[in-house]
């Protein structure tokens, strides 16, 4: 049996001087960098950026080409404000804006943006998924 976790996401990225400074524009520090990667230690978890090409060699897979699959990334926060000015952040620091954030269906408020890879981000206030104090989600029903 394989435990329900998640412990590392990785993103594979063009251009990774690029990419640490767009994730500083954030106000983002990594805990930890080595010449094709950055670490960025989260409430649990741990964000990694990896080079594209040395991702690939490393998964086993030749030049750059990596799996596919849809993903997004999501942050929760606790109000609309909040959303709001995550999304205005992260166009500053040079996101490009897919759908600003707004009333959605299913009850709470959303919006979408792209960071320089492509890779999306969704900032979110779900009144139904309270926050604990620093910031983590643990399921009401979990």
């Amino acid at each position: 049996m394989i435990p329900q976790r998640i412990t590392l996401v990785t993103l594979g990225v063009n251009d990774l001087a690029r990419s640490r400074a767009f994730y500083a524009a954030l106000g983002w520090r990594p805990a930890e960098e080595q010449e094709s990667v950055s670490f960025y230690q989260m409430n649990g978890m741990v964000l990694g950026l990896f080079g594209v090409a040395d991702l690939a060699q490393d998964q086993g897979r030749s030049g750059t080409m990596l799996g596919t699959g849809a993903i997004t990334l999501a942050q929760n926060f606790g109000t609309e404000a909040e959303v709001d000015a995550a999304f205005e952040a992260a166009l500053a620091a040079g996101a490009e804006a897919l759908k600003r954030p707004e009333k959605v269906f299913w009850g709470g408020y959303s919006g979408y943006w792209a960071d320089p890879d492509g890779h999306v981000w969704e900032v979110a206030m779900n009144p139904f998924w309270p926050l604990a104090e620093d910031g983590s989600l643990t399921l009401p029903n979990a």
